[in-house]
């Protein structure tokens, strides 16, 4: 246990540090552009690494976790844009205003509107996250296989028609001005607001918030799965279902418990990224999108939350830089069915099944 400390621990200084040294490289070469994708990867990342402690640990196979991404999304970005100075009069309105749940700003185009403050908007999307996961969870978490997949993609598949149709999101438009996500307001510590946003000034900033989070949401993840009694009873899940409940884990608790978790990572990183972009569209809430976490989580690993990271971060960041181009969904599709058929355990554990020694022993015989 103490040497998987130490490990974990040392992991996360050469995290950190390469995170830095990104940020000064890119600073240096004029490239400061390449950390909006690192910002968004990462926020994409936050998702993965929450949908691998479901798939890794719970066993569990969500097709519909881009739907969870989409509700703390959509709903920040309605709550923060829907203009309530009709209702200003209201005593309910101004009750919620003195208590600092809403907040006063402008538009592009000059309006002054009064919303919901970032920080209650966002709170209450993830609480409506946490509750659909819950309340879907309870009776789909009773399925097994395949059946259990089919159920998480109907579900994604209703979020997606349902941003698509309704006028109150925005319908194929999405909903955009959504303001930036408030963290110390002006005048504190700088003569503007800190804030979460795509504004080009705040680009470095973001990115540090960014991966703070992300780094923060792994440690969490770290500590739960490797030091606690729910950890240890979802390792337990993990090797064999029968053999859990033969020894006392409640199977049903658990996996719910991490269904709903895995459902508040998506849903953070939805209200994050759509405040950091300034809006959201219903591709966000896409069927292909929940397969992309899904393949994500593959190629790093259903079990290792350091390879999902990883390669996460990774083909997410090409694919926001466009390398793949219009072939981007199939590239995903491709590699989530070359790792099933050639690297079940994910690319990281690839090399622990090839036998290099033999490889190198051979190769300098053949040389001399």
């Amino acid at each position: 246990m103490v040497g998987q400390m130490r490990t974990s621990q040392a992991k996360l200084g050469l995290l950190v540090a390469a995170v830095v040294l990104v940020q000064f490289f890119t600073s240096i070469t004029g490239t400061e552009y390449y950390l909006t994708q690192l910002t968004m990867a990462a926020y994409y990342g936050l998702v993965v690494i929450g949908l691998c402690a479901l798939m890794g640990y719970a066993g569990q196979i969500s097709i519909g976790h881009a739907g969870f991404f989409a509700i703390g999304g959509y709903i920040s970005a309605l709550l923060t844009t829907y203009d309530l100075t009709p209702f200003a009069a209201n005593p309910v309105v101004g009750l919620l205003k003195q208590a600092g749940l809403l907040f006063t700003w402008e538009n592009l185009y000059g309006e002054s509107l009064l919303t919901c403050a970032p920080w209650t908007a966002g709170l209450a999307a993830i609480a409506v996250a946490a509750l659909v996961a819950l309340v879907l969870g309870i009776p789909v978490l009773k399925l097994r296989g395949h059946y259990l997949a089919m159920a998480t993609l109907g579900f994604g598949t209703i979020i997606y028609r349902m941003v698509l149709a309704l006028p109150l999101f925005g319908e194929a438009d999405g909903i955009s001005q959504v303001p930036g996500f408030v963290l110390l307001p002006a005048g504190l510590f700088s003569p503007g607001a800190i804030m979460i946003s795509g504004e080009s000034n705040l680009r470095i900033f973001n990115y540090y918030v960014a991966w703070a989070v992300l780094l923060l949401g792994l440690v969490l993840l770290l500590n739960l799965m490797t030091r606690s009694r729910s950890g240890r009873a979802l390792r337990a899940l993990h090797s064999s279902e029968e053999a859990a409940e033969a020894c006392g884990v409640d199977t049903s608790r658990a996996k719910l418990q991490v269904f709903v978790l895995s459902a508040v990572y998506a849903a953070l990183a939805g209200v994050l990224l759509t405040h950091f972009n300034g809006g959201i569209g219903p591709e966000e809430a896409t069927v292909m999108k929940s397969v992309r976490y899904v393949a994500l989580v593959a190629v790093g690993g259903m079990i290792s939350l350091w390879g999902t990271l990883l390669m996460g971060v990774g083909l997410s960041f090409l694919s926001l830089r466009g390398v793949f181009g219009s072939y981007d969904d199939a590239v995903f599709g491709l590699i989530l069915l070359a790792v099933m058929l050639f690297a079940p355990g994910g690319l990281l554990q690839l090399s622990k099944r090839i036998p290099w020694q033999r490889l190198w022993s051979a190769t300098r015989h053949r040389q001399s």
